[in-house]
């Protein structure tokens, strides 16, 4: 049975991915963008909806298939501001997880990340906590919640900071063995790849899914 997915954040790394993914895909029969912008050069059974994400709501009568995949995501550095950041972080994938039980979507995915707690004292971390604690509440039937650690891979958005610290982790790796292997970068095209295997997954009971987890399922795809 051909299906639709709906990708919220296909202009992120994971998200673009994900969305090249999926066109390759031929069990996919048509695939869903809901962004701010759009993207150029797409095949035929991609759908753009461009709009105002803080405003989901607005999309309801689209917002229609069979899979929910959520790569929202900001970072300090681009949202200075902690209103407009809970927004998009926390904002984004609850109103997408209650828009998904409305319609009645039975699969929703969302990327948060490790240490996601609401009850940290970090502000990150408990954002990312509350965004899970409310998108599990809609109690959608097949619901997974990945959290990777640093996710590696080129940006199109430049970030010499960021990119100085990836090269930095990457060559402390091999000390991270044991407990420590959770820490490890995780590959983007792995979080992709994992997203559309548990979509597909009649029998993963995990829900919530760990870095480890992530490269487990991406190397046994």
């Amino acid at each position: 049975m051909k299906k639709t997915a709906i990708i919220l954040g296909a202009s992120g790394l994971t998200g673009g991915i994900l969305l090249q993914k999926l066109v390759a895909e031929e069990s996919y029969e048509s695939i869903k963008l809901f962004s701010r912008s759009k993207i150029e050069g797409l095949p035929k059974k991609v759908t753009q909806f461009i709009g105002n994400l803080l405003k989901l709501e607005d999309f309801k009568a689209d917002f229609t298939a069979d899979q929910v995949f959520c790569c929202i995501g900001t970072t300090a550095k681009k949202t200075p501001n902690k209103d407009l950041y809970k927004q998009i972080d926390y904002g984004i994938p609850v109103a997408a997880a209650q828009l998904s039980k409305e319609n009645k979507i039975s699969t929703f995915l969302v990327i948060s990340a490790m240490g996601a707690s609401a009850k940290s004292n970090v502000f990150y971390n408990k954002t990312k906590g509350e965004m899970e604690r409310d998108v599990l509440e809609q109690n959608i039937k097949n619901t997974f919640v990945l959290r990777p650690s640093i996710i590696g891979g080129e940006r199109n958005e430049t970030r010499p900071l960021e990119k100085i610290g990836l090269a930095v982790f990457k060559v402390i790796q091999p000390l991270f063995i044991g407990k420590l292997k959770e820490y490890k970068i995780t590959d983007p095209e792995d979080i992709a790849q994992t997203m559309i295997t548990l979509a597909n997954s009649t029998s993963h009971a995990e829900v919530i899914i760990t870095s480890n987890d992530i490269k487990r399922i991406a190397k046994n795809y």
